[in-house]
């Protein structure tokens, strides 16, 4: 360079995007394993049977126990229907949904992520399918780093032909939740569904096939932003999936002396379904499987020494036993003393007490709003075109749109009063008249009415610009159900 410092090296041909490495994870018995498939088949079982179960609602309603109907604007939820004037219910069930993934998270660390995110439960229901036509990791991958042949394509073709099935079934039982079950399985069998339906039965299974089949980890570590914001969640005494190292290291084939009992195996590695090494400490590929533990542990049962090289343990402990172990070789007298200084892990402390208060606090007010959410509802939308009418005998007249909301599956008859206009005729369009002379209202069941209102005072009455009403709505004992405070207007005195 013209100054005469030493110019860096180039790195021009260095790519912008490394290529993705296949990862080739190996199957893996254990205790973490077991309680994998347990939650797999328990999550996939309702997710495929639940739109399945009935639930009797009477004549004219869906009788499917969870139903989003979409046509008919309710969320059906077994013996709870939702409207959509209730949507903060749904908004509320998300924020708790939220609040107990965050406090999950900070007791068990990335929980979610490894035994029940979607993409996790049919990413390991692909990679058994795969397994089982396939062969495990040793054989998969000596297929694949050979020339094609009759014997491979075939293999192939039964493996992705089962994933397109499950996706298949996957993309459909989604569709499920919006459509009644048995109806819409019937008309996508037969050709008779719309094209929406076989437009979103195409791309659930499309996404499924693609996220659980190809892009696995990639998903994970790229497209979810949950790894990137989850270390907020963290403290020392969260429960994370974690190496050993004062244990482990330093690393050492099985009979040779002065090393840890990592022999460096690579177990752990072959059985992530990430592809990452769990012994280079804490990383944001790792969703938290705890696979590794089990790879480890069978390891350790082999060499007859302890379990638990690899393990779910706070980062707090790992500090504590670290320090511990320090001062001894590698052996017995290192792991006894690693051991010792383990605590127990602290499930109450300040950011678990703050998760449990927000979320009861936000439990409260739902179940709350539940408890005294009314059945009945009137609306009051004045007219403003023209805003009031002067009639012939000089009253004046305004006009009012009512909305009339029933919940129940019966129609009922309400009587509708008006205050703080003493002296005004009040006339329901199309309406009879009750004994006392107030309009009748008849209800839609589990329905909205619509009524037109008119509301004329005569000229005797000196009125005010704006006058402040308020229409209740009066069942057959006289007592208000449900009120609409609209306002009266008149030409300005």
């Amino acid at each position: 360079m013209p100054d005469g410092s030493t110019p860096l090296p180039a790195d021009d041909d260095a790519p912008l995007y490394a290529a993705r490495r296949k990862v080739y994870p190996r199957a893996v018995r254990g205790h973490i394993r077991r309680i994998k498939w347990a939650v797999l088949i328990l999550l996939l079982g309702i997710y495929y049977l639940v739109p399945w179960l009935r639930w009797d609602r009477g004549p004219g309603v869906p009788n499917q126990a969870v139903l989003a109907d979409v046509q008919n604007a309710r969320l059906f939820f077994f013996w709870i229907e939702i409207w959509p004037q209730e949507i903060y219910f749904l908004t509320g069930v998300l924020i708790l949904g939220a609040i107990g993934l965050f406090a999950a998270t900070s007791l068990f660390g990335r929980i979610w992520c490894g035994f029940t995110c979607p993409q996790t439960v049919w990413t390991d229901l692909f990679m058994w399918v795969e397994r089982l036509i396939e062969g495990d990791r040793n054989a998969r991958i000596r297929r694949d780093g050979a020339p094609p042949s009759a014997a491979r394509t075939r293999l192939k073709l039964m493996k992705h032909a089962a994933w397109l099935l499950i996706a298949a079934a996957t993309g459909g039982a989604w569709i499920m939740y919006f459509q009644d079950a048995p109806t819409v399985t019937r008309a996508i069998v037969t050709g008779r569904a719309s094209a929406e339906t076989y437009f979103f039965f195409a791309l659930f299974t499309a996404t499924t096939y693609v996220l659980a089949g190809f892009a696995r980890e990639q998903v994970c570590t790229y497209m979810c932003p949950w790894p990137r914001f989850q270390g907020a969640m963290l403290d020392d005494d969260s429960l994370v999936v974690t190496y050993r190292a004062w244990r482990g290291e330093p690393r050492g084939k099985a009979k040779a002396m002065g090393v840890g009992d990592c022999v460096d195996c690579f177990a752990c590695v072959h059985v992530c379904p990430t592809g990452i090494d769990i012994r280079d400490g804490q990383q944001m590929e790792c969703i938290g499987c705890g696979l590794c533990v089990d790879a480890c542990d069978d390891v350790m049962r082999k060499l007859k020494r302890p379990e638990g090289l690899i393990a779910f343990e706070t980062l707090a402990n790992l500090a504590a036993s670290g320090a511990a172990a320090a001062p001894f070789p590698p052996g017995p007298a290192r792991q006894q003393a690693g051991m010792a200084a383990r605590r127990h892990m602290h499930l109450i402390r300040p950011r678990t007490i703050m998760y449990a208060a927000v979320l009861g606090a936000v439990l409260a007010v739902m179940l709350g709003a539940f408890l005294l959410r009314t059945t009945v509802s009137l609306a009051a939308l004045a007219e403003r075109a023209p805003p009031y009418v002067l009639l012939s005998d000089g009253s004046v007249r305004n006009a009012y749109t009512l909305k009339l909301i029933d919940k129940r599956r019966e129609a009922r008859r309400y009587t509708l009063a008006i205050d703080g206009l003493p002296g005004a005729r009040l006339v329901v369009q199309d309406a009879e008249t009750a004994a006392d002379g107030r309009p009748v209202l008849v209800s839609v069941p589990d329905g909205v009415g619509a009524f037109r209102a008119l509301v004329a005072v005569p000229p005797t009455e000196a009125l005010p610009a704006n006058t402040p009403i308020r229409l209740r709505l009066l069942d057959g004992e006289g007592r208000a159900v449900a009120s609409a405070d609209s306002a009266f207007l008149a030409p300005a005195p």
